[in-house]
């Protein structure tokens, strides 16, 4: 998998866009012929990066930075450089970044209250079936850690069939790592069937004092609806959310997948390892008890 459509599916090309949206708007400060042509290639340029990250921001979002966008542009083509309507341009698109960036960080976990996780997910997670021999992550994580693993993953897995499992499941684990939604992307579940379905999901899976962590799906251009759903659900449900460019990177290591998507041994290894990293703050280290000696008497 090439850096390009990394770039793309993580959501950095949103934070890319804006900074040529940006250049474009220096550019068109810039009273000489070659400052408009830089300004208009870097527009278009800057635009279409925005456009093909998918990036879920609202809707109004959009449309505030696109009617302000357009109004600076008029402004160039009658020959009024307007400074105040750079300026709003310069600060809408600031405005969508900052909205977005708090998405782009790894989220806090605080300490659980057993040594003990959940996994909901698809062949990411369990793989390809009777013939894929490889330790998958979640036993990894087992093994390695220390963790009682709870692992409901299968492959195929949608977020319905992911719901029917886990409502025949007693599930007693402080913390649900939720990674799911891939199937009913690529599948063709429609967006209001997705959200129906994941509403369900998180619903049954919620508890009080458990934690709920789930992968933001990589998404491919024009998909950013699913995105959407992913976190409006999150807030409403109470669900940590792993940014899209950690298994985004997993994916476009070399070497971790057999076909872009479901993971190679080595694959597997990198997704352990980076969960332990999301989730490690919940599971602290248990102090070994140390022998005290008593103080020695003076004289």
């Amino acid at each position: 998998m090439n850096w390009f459509i990394y770039h793309i599916a993580s959501g950095h090309a949103f934070f890319t866009g804006i900074g040529v949206i940006m250049i474009a708007v220096w550019a068109g400060s810039r009273s000489s012929g070659g400052g408009k042509r830089v300004a208009t290639w870097s527009l278009l340029l800057g635009a279409l990066a925005v456009a093909i990250s998918s990036t879920p921001l609202p809707g109004w979002v959009y449309v505030l930075a696109t009617v302000v966008t357009v109004f600076w542009i008029v402004s160039l083509l009658i020959g009024k450089r307007l400074r105040w309507t750079a300026w709003a341009v310069v600060g809408v698109w600031a405005f969508a970044a900052a909205i977005e960036l708090p998405y782009h960080f790894l989220p806090g976990i605080s300490v659980a209250s057993s040594r003990s996780i959940a996994v909901i997910g698809d062949s990411i997670s369990a793989g390809m079936g009777d013939s894929d021999r490889s330790v998958k992550w979640p036993e990894l994580l087992e093994a390695e850690h220390g963790l009682r693993v709870h692992d409901l993953s299968f492959p195929g897995a949608t977020a319905a069939s992911a719901w029917k499992l886990a409502g025949t499941q007693r599930i007693s684990c402080p913390i649900v790592i939720l990674q799911i939604g891939g199937n009913d992307l690529l599948g063709g579940n429609s967006p209001t069937q997705f959200a129906q379905d994941l509403d369900l999901l998180l619903a049954s899976v919620r508890a009080p004092g458990r934690q709920l962590v789930m992968f933001e799906l990589p998404l491919p251009p024009g998909m950013h609806q699913y995105g959407r759903i992913q976190r409006k659900l999150a807030r409403k449900h109470d669900v940590r959310l792993i940014p899209k460019r950690v298994l985004m990177g997993i994916l476009a290591a070399k070497h971790s997948t057999v076909d872009t998507i479901h993971l190679t041994p080595l694959g597997h290894q990198r997704m352990a390892t980076y969960v332990w990293q999301i989730i490690r703050p919940a599971f602290p280290p248990v102090p070994t008890a140390g022998f005290e000696t008593e103080p020695e008497a003076n004289g």
